[in-house]
């Protein structure tokens, strides 16, 4: 599949509860978070171009009093996870207002998955 993403995706370190708003069930785990949009792997297939209104349960952040936020989205896309009981779905975020964007932001700045080498002190015994 070719990549139209805008912004490059932030795998998350803490899967957290996301709902379907006025369905009242619980979609999936997010998996990944961008300001646009973000990825749930769940136990239904959704269709594409279907919208709905998500509620995603917060993980403690830092500075941040709300527990939850709630966001029109569509699916974008939807495929079977590498685990073949779930699906991988894609949600187009609809419309963020400007302070979800920053409890979205202190999501990804507290719980993105980093892969950076961390800077260990070089070993006595190897430097010679």
């Amino acid at each position: 599949m070719r990549e139209r993403r805008k912004e490059p995706r932030k795998t998350l370190m803490a899967y957290t509860q996301v709902f379907d708003l006025y369905g009242g069930y619980l979609i999936g785990y997010l998996a990944d978070l961008h300001l646009h949009g973000c990825m749930v792997i769940g136990n239904k297939r959704i269709p594409e171009n279907v919208e709905l209104t998500i509620a995603i349960e917060l993980p403690e952040l830092p500075m941040i009093r709300v527990s939850r936020i709630t966001l029109p989205v569509r699916v974008v896309w939807c495929e079977p996870d590498i685990s073949p009981e779930f699906y991988d779905v894609g949600f187009e975020f609809k419309e963020v207002p400007e302070d979800q964007r920053k409890v979205i932001q202190a999501i990804i700045d507290n719980y993105e998955f980093r892969r950076d080498t961390p800077n260990y002190p070089i070993n006595p015994s190897s430097a010679r």
